[in-house]
């Protein structure tokens, strides 16, 4: 068994996981993560990609919830700018559904119920004066405009993990806790992995295990629980772009459900979400056809051009494991949490959230915490930047500096480079003088550099990890590229061990 023991032992590698685990030893706490499989490989890429407040959330009267969600917008803006930025959205008028005077009143509280220092205000729009307007049904002739931010989720949990290590947290991926037991105040944890097992001592453990929360209390610490989960399965469809300008849509439903429709990757839209309710494995999630229809069809009702299930060129799936309030439909379940706290016994469980409020949840968390630590430091979290986020400067300043300094690479590299490393670009460029300097070019724009950077410093393991979780390139690759790159990281690891042998 490992000697030492940590104040914290977090189960969990998504969103809330990572942040709690980030806050805790930012506070000079000791951290150790598990995660049973890879960072945010669940829930937390599965989202809309939104930094938002929750629009819809208002009809269902969560105005503490929005008010939470509206405050940290810019704060994650400033904290994370190379992956975090504005997001204007297009709510075209649906005659048959919201009255106007419903919808200004609540983007009217959508403005105020929190200060914006970078995020526009609300607007009405004429869609013959507005470019959001040509490609929408010639029906559509008013709506409104208002902002929220865009997120790319799974580098988001990436980012706080790397934040959570250099400030002296242990992450292990890949590697389940499969048994907890507490004794004389101290829980002795079997982690289990691939490279076998080991015995990790902790005086708290934190339970983030998202959908499987109820699962760990029930079957690794063999407790009840005070809360309930509903899970909630959302899916979105990703199809080739149906617009040119960069805002997104929000779509009122007939449901009474709203979608989106936002650009994505340059080249596609991305469409959703639904909600469905689920009862199966959330490990095993997936879109059903009568999900794909559904979003077919209320994208028809609003775009001129028109998409059918022929048209998706890639889905996605994930289970929110949602705070169960009793609610009549899954829709107005709320996306609040609740943190479940036994002092006693050194244990809490995070119940439901959502990852715009994951800074502040993981914040509560850690007050909970520290003090039974004897931990009194301050909170930091608002304030210091995620790993690549110090741009010193707004992204377009940080460009044109990166553009000068690495002025023999594709314009076009660099700029995917800058918007999935921000500042630490540096570090996986580091060394390199031409692109021929960033080794094989496995993947069309996937070099040998960026592959060995991600699997050193971002617990990238598969080829999946990095094609759709670290980058989203899988979207521009053929359909072989899964099998090309998990040759190449077969190969590798093998040039690897033979290296550490003949060193």
């Amino acid at each position: 068994m490992e000697e030492k023991i940590y104040d914290v032992l977090v189960v969990g590698g998504g969103i809330n996981g990572v942040g709690i685990a980030r806050d805790a030893a930012g506070r000079g706490l000791s951290v150790c993560l598990c995660e049973k499989d890879d960072l945010a490989q669940h829930t937390s890429s599965a989202s809309s990609k939104l930094i938002h407040g929750g629009l819809r959330y208002l009809e269902y009267y969560e105005f503490g919830l929005v008010r939470k969600a509206l405050q940290e917008r810019e704060v994650l803006l400033d904290l994370a700018p190379h992956i975090i930025w504005p997001l204007r959205f297009v709510m075209p008028h649906d005659p048959t559904g919201r009255p106007k005077w419903l919808i200004r009143t609540g983007l009217f509280l959508y403005d105020h119920l929190a200060s914006r220092k970078v995020l526009r205000g609300t607007e009405t729009i004429r869609f013959d004066r507005h470019a959001s307007g040509a490609p929408l049904k010639a029906g559509y002739t008013h709506g409104f405009a208002y902002s929220d931010g865009w997120v790319q989720d799974a580098r988001l949990v990436v980012l706080n993990a790397m934040d959570a290590v250099e400030r002296g947290a242990v992450v292990h991926t890949q590697t389940a806790c499969v048994a907890a037991k507490r004794e004389k105040g101290v829980w002795y944890c079997t982690l289990q992995g691939a490279n076998g097992v080991q015995q990790v001592k902790a005086r708290t453990v934190v339970n983030a295990a998202g959908a499987w929360v109820e699962s760990v209390l029930k079957n690794v610490v063999g407790q009840k629980s005070a809360h309930a989960l509903r899970l909630v399965k959302g899916s979105h469809i990703v199809v080739k772009k149906l617009f040119d300008h960069p805002d997104a849509y929000i779509f009122q439903n007939p449901d009474k459900r709203i979608i989106f429709a936002i650009p994505y990757e340059k080249d596609f839209t991305l469409i959703g979400t639904t909600d469905v309710e689920y009862h199966a494995d959330p490990a095993r999630v997936s879109i059903d056809k009568d999900e794909i229809a559904y979003l077919c069809q209320m994208s028809n009702r609003y775009f001129e051009q028109q998409i059918s299930p022929s048209d998706v060129v890639a889905t996605f799936s994930g289970v929110r494991p949602l705070l169960d309030d009793a609610s009549g439909n899954a829709a107005s379940v709320t996306r609040d949490y609740s943190l479940e706290f036994d002092a006693s016994e050194g244990l809490l469980s995070v119940f439901g959230g959502k990852i715009t409020t994951y800074r502040k949840l993981a914040e509560q968390a850690v007050d909970l915490l520290a003090p039974h630590l004897g931990n009194h430091h301050a909170i930091w979290s608002a304030t210091k930047p995620l790993p690549g986020g110090d741009l010193h400067g707004s992204f377009e300043q940080f460009m044109q500096k990166l553009a000068k300094d690495y002025a023999w690479m594709p314009g076009d590299l660099l700029q995917r480079y800058a918007r999935t490393y921000g500042s630490r670009t540096a570090v996986l460029l580091k060394g390199a003088r031409c692109v021929a300097d960033l080794g094989e070019e496995i993947l069309p724009n996937l070099y040998a550099a960026e592959v060995r950077y991600l699997m050193q410093f971002e617990w990238a393991k598969s080829a999946e990890d990095i094609l759709w979780r670290r980058t989203k390139l899988r979207l521009h690759l053929a359909a072989n590229a899964d099998e090309v790159l998990a040759k190449w990281l077969a190969k590798d690891a093998v040039r690897s061990a033979d290296t550490a042998l003949v060193s």
